[in-house]
């Protein structure tokens, strides 16, 4: 089986800063890889490299011949004022493909990325959506290896889902391979089947598992731990030498030098793994709370909130306890946040966004400390130093005062970084100065709003560890799937069209989330429950309006059945390789569609009509 690609001895540096070095690896047809790496290690700028668009400073790339290379970077552009359909045209123009099979590959890309009106204008999308148009102008060129940075960026865990099925699904034109960053531990699990771990701590630079993510951790602990006897040996034997050297020559004029210079060697090495195996350390997380021993914290009761006619949340029941951990999960803009600002503003005179009607009761003297997903504004100009510590060379934590480089250090920072700009530092690296600050807040009840952003690995499982640790109450939104079910203790459910429900784990909630989901093509309800909730009751319909609305629920189930009969037919591969056909198919499900549509406004016509 040919390589695809293959590396050998990669190096890279920025100034005086090394990112990575001797790295080597290969990617075969069928390998789907995942790149995983602490904040700051290179991960993007290797990517890059093996897509061209930089170069190393030492090895060597081979590319098989004739490879073509798919990238998906972290941040795209579109021509904001053209449709959905014109960006992929525009994109494909150069493709060699006549106009029938572009066009026939661009509906399908849209139709597998779940978009139904083509004609839509890019600059009404979602953070989501673009990453979804992003995803196709990738896939339009058939590329043989897929290069994706950080691709589950803006998704929700709806589109998270999405993407593993597309990146697992066994398309007539999907890539041989592919090699993806990512910092979602359940996504990795989901849809990986090699890890490499790109980090200076690693001899080699990079550390390789065939295998799901849950293999890597194990291998990588296994690692771990022989390092660490690897540097008890080496001590113990420094110890030996050192004891040897020590003593005197006795009936020697002097001690032998090829052991004094083995001594120096071994010292060499003991320091060297003395250093990576610290390297190996984690970010010193803890959350600060006030061990407050009140039973009821939070309390609220009833609460609803609109926003015009779109209902948020209603009839809504909340206690935080502490030791609580309550994690939101919901689709972006079921009102996840809306609610987070609402028990953040609780405890104000005059709440920025207060419920439309409920009550919310707090514990006296309750302390609130939340954490927005749209975060406060890093000053950037700064220093790490100032950042970390602005009044001065010290903060102080839980009574203490703490000098900023050891501050900086539990953080992963490094001591010649605190003179550097913010401006330079990662996004990774820049969360966790937020995380910094927030710690130094004493709090009752902890609000975090999608705190994993940006977070390496690393600084994912000490974030889990110090929020199962933290004494007060946690309210917490992430599209994490692996942090929710790890961490929390129950999970608050939004299904987008303003009902909650409470459940054990994230399973539960996709599985209630699937069971109430809308149908395809964005209509309100299906044709059973519609009739369910209004029966056949005769009113003030005339006989022939009467008689439209008895035939109404046949002719919609009949149209449903043939929308979805064309959606199956468009997935086979023999229709997928026919332009023609596709094209035909795709015209003809826009069409019903649109029937539906009408059918079903027809129908809410007669009932108001019947009242």
């Amino acid at each position: 089986m040919a390589t695809l690609l293959h590396v050998q001895n990669l190096g890279k540096a920025f100034g005086a800063q090394t990112l990575f070095s001797g790295v080597s690896f290969g990617i075969e047809p069928g390998e789907r890889v995942g790149l995983i790496g602490p904040n700051g290690s290179g991960k993007s700028t290797l990517l890059k490299i093996l897509c061209g668009l930089e170069s190393p400073d030492t090895g060597n790339l081979t590319l098989q011949k004739g490879l073509k290379l798919g990238y998906l970077a972290q941040s795209n552009q579109f021509e904001e004022t053209a449709s959905l359909y014109a960006n992929l045209e525009a994109a494909g123009a150069g493709l060699n493909l006549n106009e029938a099979e572009l066009h026939a590959r661009i509906h399908t890309l849209l139709s597998r990325a779940e978009f139904a009106d083509p004609s839509l204008q890019v600059s009404v999308l979602s953070g989501g959506q673009r990453k979804r148009l992003a995803l196709c102008r990738t896939l339009l060129p058939a590329p043989d290896l897929l290069v994706l940075d950080e691709p589950t960026n803006h998704l929700d865990i709806a589109g998270m889902i999405w993407l593993e099925q597309l990146l697992t699904a066994n398309w007539p034109d999907s890539p041989q391979a592919f090699i993806l960053v990512s910092h979602d531990r359940r996504f990795l699990e989901n849809t990986v089947n090699r890890v490499i771990e790109l980090a200076s701590v690693y001899p080699e630079g990079s550390f390789s598992v065939s295998g799901s993510y849950a293999d890597f951790v194990d291998k990588r602990r296994d690692y771990l731990e022989a390092r660490k006897l690897l540097e008890e040996r080496l001590a113990n034997a420094m110890r030996r030498e050192t004891e040897w050297l020590r003593r005197g020559p006795k009936a020697r004029t002097s001690k032998a030098k090829y052991r004094i210079d083995a001594a120096e060697r071994l010292q060499q090495d003991l320091d060297e793994v003395h250093a990576k195996n610290r390297a190996l350390g984690q970010a010193g997380i803890r959350f600060d709370g006030t061990e407050r021993k009140t039973k009821k914290l939070l309390e609220a009761r009833q609460l609803a909130k609109s926003f015009g006619e779109r209902r948020i949340f209603s009839g809504l029941d909340l206690l935080l306890k502490p030791g609580m951990k309550l994690g939101l999960a919901g689709n972006n803009g079921c009102g996840k946040s809306t609610l987070m600002r609402i028990l953040a503003a609780s405890g104000e005179s005059s709440p920025e966004l207060a419920p439309d009607s409920g009550e919310i009761r707090l514990a006296e003297g309750i302390r609130i400390v939340s954490f927005d997903q749209k975060r406060e504004q890093l000053d950037t100009s700064v220093t790490l130093r100032r950042a970390l510590a602005p009044e001065g060379d010290s903060v102080t934590y839980q009574n203490r005062s703490v000098h900023v480089a050891a501050w900086a250090k539990r953080f992963l920072f490094r001591g010649d970084q605190l003179e550097s700009p913010v401006s330079r530092l990662s996004g990774g690296e820049q969360a966790r100065i937020l995380l910094a600050r927030l710690m130094l807040r004493p709090a009752d009840i902890l609000l975090l709003d999608e705190p994993t952003n940006d977070l390496d690995i690393v600084s994912l499982n000490v974030l889990e560890e110090s929020l199962a640790e933290f004494p007060g109450a946690l309210v917490l939104v992430t599209h994490d799937r692996f942090l929710l079910d790890r961490l929390c203790t129950q999970i608050l459910g939004f299904d987008g069209r303003g009902n909650t429900a409470y459940f054990a784990d994230c399973g539960q909630w996709l599985d209630w989330l699937a069971a109430s989901a809308e149908p395809k093509g964005g209509r309100e309800k299906p044709v059973q429950k519609k009739l369910a909730e209004t029966g056949k009751k005769s009113g003030k319909l005339s006989y022939m309006e009467q008689r439209e609305y008895d035939q109404m629920e046949e002719k919609i189930a009949t149209a449903e059945a043939e929308y979805e009969s064309l959606q199956k037919e468009m997935a086979e591969p023999a229709i997928m390789a026919n332009a023609a056909r596709l094209a035909e198919c795709w015209q003809k499900q826009q069409e019903l569609a649109t029937e539906i549509e009408r059918l079903y406004q027809r129908w809410d016509e007669l009932e108001t009509k019947k009242g």
